[in-house]
């Protein structure tokens, strides 16, 4: 089992975020973004998500090995309430509890901010990420089809919510 820490994410943590998102982005759909953001953009966010919901990283042995997020789910201001989150552990890092562990300090912060409900977007087929977000307690409320073109296919989005 690994043994790790979750901490909040600092901006010192773009870089090792950065390389766990690339792979996302560059050789799966899993990632709407076609390009890796950069060390400064990926610092902007952190900071960004920090000040406005919430941002936390996993450590195993002095490395970044997972974080998640809250961030804005609709910007119009009835939708202020809910919050959009995500949760990324690096590819040899998974199954080992790192995103549930992640998530369970990631919620109840977001709840603590005043945020009632948490969405989470699904590219599909995707039955690792769906079964982690279930054992998070989140639920399916739908499916946009062929709603994002990436590698030249069409791609699914199921969205999963969870009440805080």
């Amino acid at each position: 089992m690994t043994v790790f820490d979750l901490r909040e994410a600092c901006s010192g943590d773009a870089e090792s975020i950065r390389e766990i998102y690339a792979p996302f982005v560059k050789e799966t759909p899993i990632s709407f973004e076609t390009k890796v953001p950069p060390v400064d953009e990926m610092q902007r966010r952190i900071e960004q998500y920090r000040s406005t919901h919430a941002y936390f990283v996993a450590i195993s042995n002095n490395k970044v090995v997972g974080y998640s997020y809250g961030s804005v789910h609709r910007t119009r201001e009835a939708y202020k309430p809910s919050t959009e989150v995500t949760v990324y552990v690096a590819q040899n890092e998974q199954r080992k509890g790192i995103g549930r562990s992640l998530y369970a300090k990631l919620l109840p912060r977001l709840r603590q901010k005043g945020f009632h409900a948490a969405f989470a977007a699904i590219t599909l087929p995707n039955p690792k990420s769906i079964a982690l977000h279930e054992a998070a307690g989140f639920t399916h409320a739908g499916t946009f089809k062929e709603v994002g073109r990436k590698f030249n296919a069409w791609h699914d989005v199921g969205w999963w919510q969870r009440l805080l």
